[in-house]
């Protein structure tokens, strides 16, 4: 399975189970197995980069096991080959998103302005506030 020009998945680091779908659909959902629930081991794939496994692992979140499989699990149609298409689909996906290196943030420091303009806006909140105290009424 190619997912981009620098990585392609070989066909023995991916492991389907089809199993029972949940929910609607009749007989047709307690006789045939359609979901399908694809696995990849990344940790062991030698064909990721050290730093792209890193990436996988904060964008799969709960799909990542903790043997360090990839767990896709798709029920979606009624069609077991078009769940499995769809399996592989989100599998490259979310590797091409693990590729993306994050911009690195520059910190910068507020302008002299917006400083002000804050300060100002905790005074007049401050002056409404203070206002807001007990009246003293005419008896």
């Amino acid at each position: 399975m190619k997912v981009n020009d620098q990585i392609t998945i070989e066909d023995w680091e991916l492991t389907e189970q089809f199993i029972r779908a949940s929910g609607p659909g009749g007989q047709n959902v307690n006789k045939v197995a359609t979901a399908v629930e694809l696995r990849f081991e990344a940790d062991r794939s030698p064909n990721l980069p050290d730093a792209v496994k890193r990436r996988l692992r904060r964008v799969a979140g709960r799909r990542w096991t903790k043997d360090g499989a990839l767990v896709i699990q798709v029920e979606e149609t009624r069609s077991q080959a078009r769940n499995r298409e769809i399996a592989r689909e989100r599998l490259a996906e979310l590797i091409r998103k693990a590729c993306e290196k994050p911009k690195r943030r520059i910190p910068t420091r507020p302008t002299l302005g917006s400083k002000k303009r804050r300060l100002k806006a905790k005074k007049v909140r401050g002056e409404k506030k203070a206002l807001r105290g007990k009246v003293d009424g005419e008896e």
